[in-house]
């Protein structure tokens, strides 16, 4: 097949971190018989230096014009003053917005072969495996707001659309895994969680196989870390999902090792790996490119319908770590431990060897 893929490298390690998954792709279109045709545009950071805005006009056109969107990151100390008027931030949630990218999916799945490499006891993390659906578009990073020298205030909205549609999602994804679903709010403070949880209610009642459990925000984060593995799919709001990724992320070792996929109502979609730009480390050729690689995975499955390159990907992945070979961030004292290109051309060695192998 053929397929149009942007790529937005952005600031900091993004541009590491992408260029192995586009050469983890290369080798699927290789190996597999496709064209993929890549473009690269700017966003973020980047964006600003060179046109003043975190999100040109010409990026947002050539990603509505894709089949998929491939990101690495946004951010960093030289753009990093929060109440300054234009940030690398604005980038991301516009492009979210103008692409109408909803529904943000985080998969969270502990390797056997690194129980070791989180700071939870391996009996507490072993065999994770859960997804994270967080609603993309709404909520308090979208509502209105008004900041005074005084006074504060963000707003919190929700219409019973936006949680149907995102609910959906969720009760989708639960079909084709085991089957729960935890929807997480504040109900109990919140008049814009008890609509939440009115809705994913009703939705429920269409999916008579799937079972619902309601919980508050603050007793997920606590069950995320002492009871993880008893989670399937969780479905929450724009900045609960926010937090409670960035805290499922530490399950599996590192944000480096997570992917994630930001759809709308088509099949087209961004793509991106969970961490941000960690400028401390960017340009050392240090950082951990799975979490994007495994993005490209995501890409190929849920925008391509390439279910047989998607599963090749992510076989070479855990091919590599069942091997020993870990970046800095995962890297015990008997690992062996390479490079940011390294893990990327190991990728590639083991998908073109599991193809030959066939």
């Amino acid at each position: 097949m053929s397929a149009n893929i942007v790529l937005l490298p952005g600031d900091g390690i993004g541009p590491e971190v992408v260029a192995q998954a586009v050469k983890v792709l290369h080798m699927v279109a290789d190996a597999y018989g496709h064209d993929f045709k890549f473009s690269e545009e700017p966003i973020g950071g980047v964006a600003i230096d060179w046109t003043g805005s975190p999100l040109p006009e010409e990026t947002l056109s050539a990603c509505r014009d894709a089949d998929a969107v491939l990101l690495g990151a946004v951010g960093g100390p030289k753009w990093s003053d929060p109440s300054a008027a234009v940030r690398p931030e604005q980038g991301l949630l516009g492009i979210r917005e103008g692409l109408g990218l909803y529904a943000n999916l985080r998969p969270v799945r502990v390797y056997d072969e690194l129980v070791d490499s989180s700071s939870l006891k391996p009996e507490t993390i072993f065999g994770v495996d859960l997804l994270v659906v967080r609603e993309l578009t709404g909520g308090i990073y979208f509502g209105e707001r008004q900041e005074g020298e005084q006074s504060a205030y963000d707003t919190m909205i929700y219409t019973e659309a936006e949680v149907q549609r995102i609910a959906r999602v969720a009760f989708e994804a639960a079909m084709n895994r085991r089957k729960v679903v935890a929807s997480v709010d504040k109900a109990n403070v919140l008049a814009s969680s008890r609509l939440w949880r009115r809705v994913v209610e009703k939705v429920a009642a269409d999916y008579p196989e799937v079972t619902l459990e309601h919980m508050l925000v603050d007793s997920a984060a606590m069950k995320l870390i002492r009871y993880p593995a008893e989670f399937d799919v969780i479905v929450t709001a724009n900045m609960f999902g926010d937090i409670l990724t960035d805290e499922a992320s530490m399950l599996s070792g590192s944000l480096g090792m997570l992917p994630s996929a930001s759809l709308g109502d088509g099949r087209a979609g961004m793509y991106e790996p969970v961490h941000g730009s960690a400028p401390d480390i960017a340009g050392k050729n240090l950082a951990n490119p799975i979490g994007t690689i495994a993005s490209a995975a995501m890409l190929l499955r849920s925008s391509l319908d390439l279910k047989e390159e998607a599963a090749a990907v992510e076989a070479a992945i855990e091919a590599v770590l069942s091997s020993g070979y870990r970046t800095a961030d995962i890297a015990g004292p008997t690992d062996k431990k390479i490079s940011t290109e390294e893990m990327g051309e190991l990728i590639v060695s083991a998908i073109e060897g599991g193809k030959n192998a066939q």
